[in-house]
């Protein structure tokens, strides 16, 4: 079972980790169950955030009175030093712990520093001295953000988006931490759900020996999958590299991750499905994407307010209207039968 070590963090585990925002999605029972699995598995990591509603608490049960046999890591969205405080206290309750292995800045829109007049990263050094926290690390989805912040020397982790479809510059930026010595956490290994052959999702992600992917999981089957790669992980043959390689031309350009940080959407509509819906019409059985159901939330996109907020808030910097609008017009094609799809 091949091991990652997260930089000077010393952290080191299987090549597996576990992504827990999709367990909220689930009820507790289930979440406790799969977790548990995971462990039995051999997973040693977990990662959640105080923004994954009761992701945190789901993974405080199911690994209550084992605490010294994981490693948890979670994050906070604050904006100030009161907040701050605030989600690290609630996460710790949550979490029925008193340390987070490792406590990240969430979707940072910037490279917090000592003295830059935000009082945030001292707070992560003050959380540390307390023992609260054992190390500092950040996530970021901005290309020239997450490069900032390996230049600034001042975090443990980089938590960022990485899989087979990463450009050159962000296997840069993987390396550029391997020489900073710095942990790299590859979160969206899937984009977002997009990759849909997790060998080859596998294979690639095992050429990079400091990267520590965390997959998101909600299903059993799932699990499984990855509990399976763990010991017999799929190799990068020419078949996958050929399919990797079609798979970058099918997918280069814009578009959705569907990570939902764009939602709530003031019109309803379901930006983190809609955005995308021409793609997944293309890369799994249609009939799941036509039902009534979501052609009236497709339908939603007609009322789109163009107020932005959307735009605002992607960390892709993305053109939603635009692609909501362009998706909608696909969809309507298919529904026609105008253009044919699986």
């Amino acid at each position: 079972m091949r091991q990652i070590t997260l930089g000077k963090t010393g952290i080191t585990v299987p090549q597996n980790a576990f992504g827990a925002l999709p367990i909220q999605r689930v009820d507790k029972e289930t979440a406790v169950k799969l977790l548990r699995r995971a462990y039995e598995g051999g997973m040693r990591f977990f990662d959640t955030a105080r923004a994954y509603s009761d992701s945190e608490e789901k993974v405080g049960e199911a690994f209550e009175g084992m605490r010294d046999k994981v490693y948890i890591a979670t994050k906070t969205g604050a904006k100030t030093p009161e907040e701050f405080w605030e989600h690290l206290e609630t996460s710790l309750k949550n979490l029925r712990t008193d340390y987070v292995d490792l406590y990240q800045f969430h979707c940072a829109d910037q490279c917090y520093r000592p003295g830059d007049g935000t009082g945030m990263y001292e707070c992560m050094e003050e959380a540390k001295r307390q023992g609260k926290i054992r190390h500092i690390g950040i996530t970021a989805h901005k290309l020239y953000i997450a490069e900032e912040i390996v230049r600034s020397g001042l975090y443990e982790t980089l938590q960022y988006p990485f899989s087979y479809l990463s450009s050159k510059r962000e296997e840069e930026l993987v390396e550029n931490c391997r020489k900073a010595d710095m942990g790299f956490i590859a979160m969206k290994g899937l984009a977002g759900g997009l990759i849909n052959r997790s060998d080859a999702a596998m294979a690639f992600m095992s050429r990079f020996e400091q990267v520590l992917p965390i997959w998101g999981i909600q299903r059993e089957t799932e699990l499984e999958e990855w509990l399976g790669y763990m010991k017999d992980t799929p190799a990068l043959t020419e078949e996958t590299a050929a399919f990797i390689e079609k798979e970058k031309q099918e997918l280069t350009g814009d578009f959705c991750r569907g990570c939902g940080y764009c939602m709530p959407c003031p019109a309803g509509i379901m930006i983190n499905q809609c955005a995308r819906m021409s793609l997944m019409l293309r890369r799994a059985p249609s009939s799941a994407w036509l039902t009534s159901e979501m052609q009236a939330e497709m339908k939603k996109i007609e009322g789109c307010l163009e107020c932005r907020q959307c735009v605002e808030k992607c960390p892709y910097e993305l053109n939603t209207p635009e692609l909501l609008k362009k998706n909608y017009e696909d969809y309507k094609k298919v529904l026609s039968g105008e253009v044919k799809v699986q």
